[in-house]
């Protein structure tokens, strides 16, 4: 039997060729505004009937929960008619809108022992822009990620490379460590956190963090290259290859009540910790899965090293602005 690693990987990759072709042709049109004004895409919906299918085709007994769900595009033919035709040229099927609909819906399921938990595309204001998002899948048991892979369709292999290669996966399993794999092959290799680097990564959007008191609390650790910003997951994986030793999160303080979604970091927190790295929010609390698709009992996050964790939390407990 393929094992749960191989299927989710194989599910990732095709989801983000998708995504690659669709952002090669798109056109404005191809986004619309859902009801919280965050943009969506062919690709979203496109992607998240891919992986659905796939996870559902061996793990029929799994609920997955997953961003997207098919009333927008019910409501939108011309954006049904573009899903609908990019899904057929890779499945070399005639599915009908209804199918679409049904796999994409596959992904309103309910957080329980055992689940899937995915974000189709993550950082979806970036790959408008032709910049970094990412493709997130994570399996859940028991409350505690199990398995996770990330595919970053624009990412280079080396940040400090203007020529490396784009498009990379970070895999990582329980206890097995992190590794992260190129496009085409060949490349697979194990990754870890760095002791040494100084660096720290943040969203490119402020909707739901504070780029101020990010800045302020890297220099309060000594922190003072400009950051690595990027929509996406993306920053997992630089913090879990040694790109970075700190990526931070908090709230923004004209939203102090808003709760993480748990597809927006079940596949990067494995990466980091499976890197050797440590992942938790901002009062130092593990993030907990296991309450519904928003972590409610958890406050923004932040990933680190581990070396330079304790004094990061002591910063941010100084910070006003991050006070409950």
């Amino acid at each position: 039997m393929v094992s749960e690693k191989q299927i989710a990987i194989n599910a990732v990759l095709r989801a983000m060729q998708l995504c690659q072709r669709v952002q090669a042709d798109m056109v404005k049109t191809d986004a619309v505004e859902k009801a919280d004004r965050s943009p969506v895409t062919v690709a979203d919906f496109g992607s998240q009937a891919l992986i659905c299918h796939a996870i559902n085709e061996l793990f029929e007994k799994d609920a997955i929960v997953a961003e997207e769900d098919s009333q927008t595009l019910q409501a939108n033919p011309q954006l049904m008619q573009g899903v609908v035709g990019y899904l057929n040229s890779f499945v070399e099927d005639s599915l009908s809108p209804q199918t679409v609909c049904d796999w994409i819906d596959r992904g309103s399921g309910e957080v329980g022992e055992r689940f899937w938990t995915l974000d189709p595309i993550d950082g979806t204001k970036g790959f408008l822009r032709g910049d970094q998002y990412a493709v997130a899948l994570a399996l859940m048991l028991a409350g505690e990620v199990k398995l996770g892979v990330l595919g970053c369709p624009n990412l280079p292999l080396r940040l400090d490379d203007p020529g490396a290669q784009r498009g990379c996966l970070f895999v990582a399993e329980r206890g097995r460590g992190a590794q992260m794999l190129s496009l085409d092959g060949q490349l697979s290799e194990g990754i870890h956190i760095s002791r040494t680097s100084r660096r720290f990564a943040e969203s490119v959007e402020s909707t739901h963090s504070d780029l101020d008191a990010h800045a302020h609390i890297a220099r309060q650790v000594g922190i003072m290259e400009p950051p690595i910003r990027m929509d996406g997951q993306g920053k997992y994986g630089v913090l879990a290859r040694g790109e970075a030793s700190v990526y931070i999160r908090l709230p923004n303080p004209a939203t102090p009540d808003y709760r993480e979604c748990i597809w927006d970091h079940a596949a990067g927190l494995i990466v980091v910790e499976e890197a050797g790295g440590l992942v938790t929010d901002i009062d130092g609390q593990a993030l907990d899965f296991s309450r519904g698709r928003r972590m409610t009992d958890n406050r923004g996050i932040l990933a680190t090293n581990g070396e330079l964790h304790p004094q990061l939390l002591e910063c941010i407990h100084r910070w006003p602005q991050s006070s409950k």
